[in-house]
């Protein structure tokens, strides 16, 4: 390690805005956190205030340098997928962003079947069509005129002083990858997509690395190098160390993911692998890519607080632990965590959540210690998906994430996965893979390497139960899971 200095991370999340600064030591400093909830107007819409994200940002930011005082370079870190246009000339969002989970345009997705084209509905494509259909159904203003961007776009033309500032219109590979509109063999835009949705290419950023300099954050005191972008997921697998074949890391907050750095050779396409994950960029360096493998579950956390504010079981989250631990077993009973359907392996939007094997001595610790346990056995899943679709096997499961500070639920994954459980020393490990990919590219990380052997969790769980046991029990919890598939059979013959 080298002496290349501290460096301010941005980290847009699904909920909120974080600055921080992350030090040559891996350590994280001087947080600033605000919330940032997206909008409902309907079901099946999720929007964002694009505007008041740069705002919080460049708010944020500059509060942070003020008590930390000056870095040697900033990195960024998004929620992906997230769609955002504006006019190039003024800086102004053409209207509402479209986040992620929004379901607008899951009739296009199905339609853009027939003519061989398989966008999931969380991608950015269908969505930026959407919104040029709204304002520029014509297409003559958005070549020249409008920019669009996912949330690190946004973020790196904010922080590079908007149109007044020339700013920088920019994304890089891992987050231009989930947009649905790149190559995979070249990383480039791929011009038989833009053509079916009408999208101009003139519009969408130039792709750069995830770790390298890209411009200056000249709205920022100093004018720091921008040489550090990511998108979540992938930021948190640097931030634990990943970056070497077979090192995988899980993600428990509201949903879960697991993610699996499998190396430099790429796949043939972004779609859906036979055991229910998807191909990743990991993330580009001097324009060479390493990919992963990302698995996906849709309830996690969410099932946490289902039980403390529809239930009324908890009177918070963090209690979960304790009344989970009052009960030596569940008492054989089995929690499906499928409240908005069931991702990798399986992929059914009409699976629904299922308690099996209730009975009359079922009480509250075994309802909580049930669903930390079927949150658990799911992430089994992703770890086993994640395994067959990339070819290598996992020694250790590195974890963050919200539910990674409650031991039973770390206990009950060491345990379902057979496999021994490394907590992240920080719970958003976001922020700081963000800051190691900036770090690298000012000296104060040489390379990817130098990031794994900086790692150190904050514990290691073991698995505590015999082989043939977890054997046993997962049969079990395959048995639970079949019955929850295909409870509203309408969405489950849908196939994104």
């Amino acid at each position: 390690m080298s002496g290349g200095g501290s460096v301010l991370v941005v980290d847009v999340g699904t909920s909120g805005v974080r600055a921080a600064v992350v030090r040559p030591d891996g350590s994280v400093d001087h947080v600033r956190h605000r919330p940032a909830l997206p909008a409902t107007p309907s079901p099946g819409l999720v929007e964002i205030d694009a505007a008041g994200i740069a705002s919080t940002v460049l708010e944020l930011a500059r509060d942070t340098l003020a008590a930390a005082g000056p870095v040697s370079g900033v990195g960024i870190a998004n929620q992906r997928a997230t769609t955002i246009v504006w006019d190039r000339a003024t800086g102004e969002p053409v209207g509402p962003g479209i986040g992620w989970q929004d379901l607008r345009t899951v009739g296009t997705c199905l339609a853009m079947r027939a003519d061989g084209f398989r966008f999931p509905p969380n991608a950015s494509a269908t969505k930026l069509a959407a919104i040029l259909d709204t304002v520029d159904p014509d297409r003559s203003r958005s070549g020249e005129e409008l920019c669009f961007g996912t949330v690190d776009t946004w973020v790196a033309w904010t922080l590079s002083g908007g149109p007044a500032g020339g700013a920088l219109h920019v994304t890089d590979a891992t987050n231009a990858a989930v947009t649905w509109m790149l190559r995979p063999d070249s990383l480039e835009w791929d011009e038989r997509v833009l053509a079916a949705l009408g999208i101009p290419a003139g519009m969408l950023p130039e792709v750069v690395d995830s770790t390298g300099a890209v411009g200056e954050a000249v709205a920022l005191p100093g004018s720091p190098a921008i040489c550090g972008i990511a998108g979540d997921q992938q930021a948190s697998l640097i931030g634990q160390g990943c970056t070497r074949p077979g090192l995988a890391k899980a993600t428990f907050g509201t949903g879960g993911m697991l993610d699996l750095c499998t190396g430099t050779t790429g796949p043939d396409g972004f779609d859906r692998d036979v055991g229910g994950t998807f191909p990743i960029v990991a993330w580009r360096r001097d324009k060479s890519p390493v990919w992963g493998v990302e698995a996906m579950m849709l309830s996690a956390g969410s099932c946490v607080e289902w039980l403390r504010d529809d239930l009324g079981v908890l009177s918070s989250s963090d209690e979960s632990a304790a009344v989970a631990a009052s009960c030596a077993d569940t008492g054989d009973l089995w929690f499906v965590p499928a409240l908005l359907g069931l991702g990798t392996p399986v992929w059914d939007f009409g699976a629904r959540g299922a308690l099996v094997g209730i009975t009359r001595g079922t009480g509250r610790p075994e309802l909580v210690r049930a669903v930390l346990e079927g949150v658990a056995h799911r992430g089994a899943d992703l770890l086993a998906a994640a395994e067959l679709d990339s070819g290598l096997s996992v020694g250790a499961l590195r974890v963050d994430g919200g539910m990674s500070t409650n031991p039973v639920f770390i206990q009950a994954l060491a345990d379902a996965t057979g496999r021994p459980v490394e907590v992240s020393s920080e719970r958003e490990a976001t922020t700081v893979g963000a800051g190691y990919l900036a770090g690298m590219a000012t000296g104060t990380w040489r390379d990817p390497d130098d990031v794994a052997a900086a790692y150190r969790p904050a514990r290691t769980i073991e698995p505590q139960l015999d082989p043939a046991v977890v054997e046993r029990r997962r049969e079990r919890w395959a048995d639970a899971r079949r019955r929850a598939e295909r409870t509203i059979p309408e969405l489950s013959e849908i196939d994104l």
